[in-house]
């Protein structure tokens, strides 16, 4: 079983239509201070992004922040982190994020949140990491993407084996423990087939 010492939370810069989203935040943050992990995310001071870090830094755990300069500069970057990390790109920003953190977890949010979902989700079916990556599932949010996924597997575009790894849970404390007992996927893709 992995030790998950820092999740990395993707999540929104806006805090969404329902409170309920930026209570699944906190609750996230919370029960990941209450276990001695370590937040790692965006660095924004807005949005959801800001509840995850304002939580876990008043129950005293530790927050890493990591930005690109040019979001530094319009002064949307959270100044009371443990860490702020500035970079050069939005890429960097991912591979940095990815390079602190044991595992990965989406809460509500925007294309920008999915893309780092998927790029992640990605990887993991490539071999590029063997972390976890899931979704806290409040109010449903991820239901739709659940079902695309779904679907891909029924057109043969996506293995069960690798959909079965991205799972949501909408219990912050169920996500986590999932993320720990998780055991890597080994699955030959598509190329890999012979093709004789």
């Amino acid at each position: 079983m992995p030790t998950l010492h820092r999740v990395c939370v993707y999540a929104g810069s806006s805090p969404g239509a329902r409170p309920a989203y930026s209570e699944a935040a906190a609750a996230l943050a919370g029960t990941m201070a209450e276990r001695g992990i370590g937040l790692v995310y965006g660095g924004g001071k807005v949005g959801l992004m800001g509840v995850l870090a304002d939580t876990m830094l008043a129950a005293g755990g530790e927050a890493i922040g990591v930005m690109p300069q040019a979001l530094v500069d319009r002064e949307i970057a959270h100044t009371g982190l443990t860490e702020l990390h500035t970079v050069a790109s939005m890429h960097e920003r991912k591979a940095r994020m990815a390079e602190l953190a044991d595992a990965f977890v989406a809460v509500p949010g925007g294309i920008g949140t999915l893309e780092e979902l998927i790029e992640v989700f990605t990887w993991s079916q490539l071999g590029i990491h063997a972390k976890p990556v899931g979704v806290l599932d409040a109010e449903g949010f991820y239901a739709a993407l659940s079902g695309f996924l779904d679907h891909m597997v029924a057109e043969a575009f996506l293995r069960a084996e690798h959909r079965a790894t991205l799972l949501a849970d909408s219990d912050p404390g169920a996500r986590l423990d999932r993320l720990q007992a998780h055991e890597p996927v080994r699955v030959a893709k598509w190329l890999d087939l012979d093709r004789s």
